[in-house]
């Protein structure tokens, strides 16, 4: 083995020798300092000599060796035991030079300015909504602006944001609730008295009087006014949360989609990453009982057992079933703020009905009638949607004659005048024409 390792060294020490000395002789032949031409004929001496040792017969195996006064050159050779002369370099390989390293691109985007850092990193280390497209002064814009202060300002995770931004939200609108269950607990104790007004008004406007169904209406509004009963304020808590659960709804949704990184994993239990759907779809689930629940329990208006919703109902609680399909694909940001918000109704119908609470809020108690003294009786839903379309269509036949009457009343009164007698009753009769009495005759002088 060291025998074999001396052969290379005296090898190399060999190919070395023939570069120093070819070196020296193009040095002697073409000195430094001549002209172009010296220097081209040079490089063409040289390119020959490389050109004839690379056409040297390659060998099956080629060891390489290295160093730092061949300059950058590597030399191989195909014998063990090769003689230092010159016919031991069989190969000249000449590598290129190894490329510096790349320099990393500057970042333009981040300025060594405290105020444009500002700007763009907020408090917690994470980009701004308003460097990545989100926030702004409309009110999905706001409802980020709001999200991202709670979540940056106390360090809260997103799960948490949202849950006390809905808490927020429906406790500003809490007083609407109660002026709805005000409402909801007069209407109910006043319901018999109502419905004798509304059935009158019924029959009056399927008969085609308009002057009783005019009065009967208008005693129902001077009843109300004096009970202090609005139907309209049923409605004011769905016409609050409408725009409030688009603005979340749109928000999260976008937050969701642009990402924020930092909600890939604001979850909870299950659903760590609030951008994705829920994958054991149990956030839907969730979302749609307590849906169902809040709508049955009627917590922000009227009981749905209140005979004006008795068709309305129906179609409220089949809501959940029809809307479950869409919700199982939302992210989980939105069904966090839905399924929040669901159980606040719930917290809040629970509290309504404690008495103490009633009275503080100055909410009536609600009478229970018994069917037999409500003038309308149930029909279900299958008697009710009958009952509505007769009623439909009588209002219907009602407004065709109505607007035939009126076309004949038009029609008779520019029209020419129908001739109803068979001489005209202004003029007297004509001497020995007939008489419109037929065989009666006036009595002559004679008799």
């Amino acid at each position: 083995m060291l025998a074999k390792r001396m052969q290379l060294w005296k090898a190399t020490q060999a190919a070395l020798t023939m570069n120093s000395t070819a070196n020296k002789g193009a040095t002697q032949m073409f000195p430094t300092g001549g002209s172009s031409r010296d220097m081209h004929l040079s490089s063409s001496w040289s390119n020959q000599l490389t050109t004839r040792v690379m056409l040297a017969p390659p060998s099956p195996l080629i060891p390489l060796y290295s160093s730092a006064a061949a300059g950058g050159l590597r030399y191989a050779s195909s014998k063990t035991d090769v003689p230092p002369n010159m016919e031991s370099a069989k190969e000249l390989v000449d590598l290129p030079a190894i490329p510096d390293a790349p320099i990393p691109p500057a970042i333009q985007n981040i300025s060594t300015d405290p105020e444009s850092l500002m700007e763009t990193i907020d408090m917690a280390g994470e980009p701004t909504f308003a460097s990545i497209g989100l926030g702004g002064w409309s009110p999905v814009g706001m409802v980020q602006n709001c999200m991202e202060f709670l979540h940056c300002t106390w360090d809260i995770p997103w799960w948490g944001t949202i849950a006390i931004g809905t808490i927020v939200v429906r406790t500003l609108i809490f007083p609407l609730v109660i002026l709805a269950q005000r409402n909801s607990a007069k209407m109910s104790n006043n319901m018999p008295q109502m419905q004798v007004l509304q059935l009158k008004m019924t029959e009056a406007r399927q008969s085609g009087n308009a002057i009783e169904s005019a009065r009967y209406a208008q005693e129902m509004m001077l009843f109300m006014k004096e009970k202090g009963v609005n139907p309209l304020k049923n409605m004011i808590v769905p016409l609050a949360q409408a725009p409030l659960f688009l603005s979340f709804f749109m928000g999260l949704r976008q937050m969701a989609n642009t990402p924020v990184e930092s909600m890939r994993d604001g979850g909870l239990f299950w659903f760590t990453d609030l951008t994705l759907a829920d994958p054991f779809y149990l956030l839907p689930v969730i979302t749609s009982a307590t849906l169902y629940l809040t709508i049955e329990l009627g917590t922000d208006s009227a009981r749905l057992s209140a005979a004006n919703m008795n068709t309305m109902k129906y179609v409220l609680r089949a809501l959940p079933i029809v809307i479950f399909p869409f919700t199982m694909n939302f992210p989980a940001a939105i069904l966090t703020y839905w399924a929040c918000s669901n159980f606040i109704s719930l917290g809040q119908v629970a509290v309504l009905r404690i008495p103490a609470v009633r009275d503080y809020f100055k909410i009536e108690k609600m009478v229970t009638h018994p069917p037999s003294a409500l003038p309308a009786k149930k029909k279900g839903f299958v008697g009710g949607m009958k009952e509505s379309w007769d009623n439909m269509k009588i209002t219907k036949e009602i407004e065709e004659r109505q607007q035939l009457d009126e076309i004949r009343f038009a029609k008779a009164g520019k029209g020419p005048l129908v001739k109803t007698y068979k001489y005209d009753p202004t003029k007297p009769p004509v001497q020995g024409a007939a008489s419109p009495t037929g065989s009666l005759k006036p009595p002559s002088k004679e008799q």
